[in-house]
Formats: structure tokens, C-alpha cells, sequence
């Protein structure tokens, strides 16, 4: 029985060498855990025990731990990026009309509003909250910052 836990964990390890994220590393461990329960001179039954525990623990103890370390920061990419982004309208942004177009980065995109009825003039600063196929979804830029003026006594 040790030369086919000896082959369940090569080929564990073979399959988690071909893929790109951990799919069958937990079942490695497991099948070595397996080993060493045969070689101490378990029966079939606790090895077969043994490689559900270990392979089960593994991938409770594991698994939350390198998924944060894997995946650490998501990096957004292509029109991904854009959400947040500001832009300068181009053409009159109308959705009733249906025209529109702003310019981020240069490029000139089709735009529309994200609040239906409100319009963008051109030359308008407005911030990105969606891309939808090729067009972009607007809305009103938030002041960065409030200053309340004092009242004049009259």
C-alpha cells in the first residue's frame, strides 16, 4: 500500500505543478500523512482516516492564508482602471438625445450620465462611475473641499 500513497502524492504534486493556483496541494499532504500512518503500521482504515484529516486540515489552516498572500492587491486593468477617473466632456452630454462624448487620457469616448435628465455643457470636469460597453458613465464631480464663508453682519 506505501507505493500507492507513494504515486497518490507524486501525482498530487504533478497536478498542483500544472496549474497556476493551489487546487490539489492539500491532498499531497495528505497522501504523505497517509505514508508515514502505513509505514508506522496502521491499517487501510486509519490510513485512509488519516489522509482525510490531514488533507481536510491542510486545507482549512492553509488556504485563507495563501489566498490573501496570492492575491494580495488586485490590480484594476484596461477600462477597469477608469471608474473614479475624471474626464472633460467633449460634446453635450444629453441621454434623452442620446449624444454625448468626453475625453479621458486623451481619447475621446462616448459618454453618458449616470443620473438620468442631467446634462454635462462642454469643457465640464465630471468623474467616471462605470464604462458600459464602449461608452462611459458620468456623473457631477464632489467638491473636493467645503469652505463655508462667514455671514456679514448687516
Amino acid at each position: 500500500m506505501s507505493v500507492a500513497w507513494l504515486i497518490a502524492f507524486v501525482v498530487f504534486l504533478v497536478v498542483e505543478g500544472m496549474t497556476a493556483s493551489l487546487t490539489s496541494i492539500w491532498f499531497a499532504g495528505g497522501a504523505l500523512a497517509a505514508l508515514v500512518a502505513q509505514v508506522c503500521g496502521a491499517s487501510l482504515r486509519p490510513q485512509l482516516a488519516v489522509f482525510v484529516i490531514v488533507s481536510f486540515a491542510l486545507f482549512m489552516m492553509v488556504r485563507p492564508f495563501t489566498t490573501r498572500y496570492l492575491h494580495r492587491k488586485k490590480t484594476d486593468t484596461n477600462v477597469d482602471s477608469f471608474t473614479g477617473r475624471k474626464a472633460v466632456v467633449k460634446e453635450r452630454i444629453n441621454n434623452e438625445a442620446g449624444t454625448g462624448s468626453a475625453i479621458l487620457a486623451g481619447e475621446t469616448w462616448l459618454a453618458r450620465s449616470a443620473v438620468e435628465g442631467v446634462v454635462f455643457e462642454p469643457n465640464t470636469v465630471v468623474v467616471i462611475t462605470a464604462v458600459s460597453g464602449a461608452k462611459l458613465i458620468v456623473k457631477a464631480v464632489e467638491p473636493e473641499h467645503k469652505v463655508e464663508l462667514p455671514k456679514e453682519d448687516a
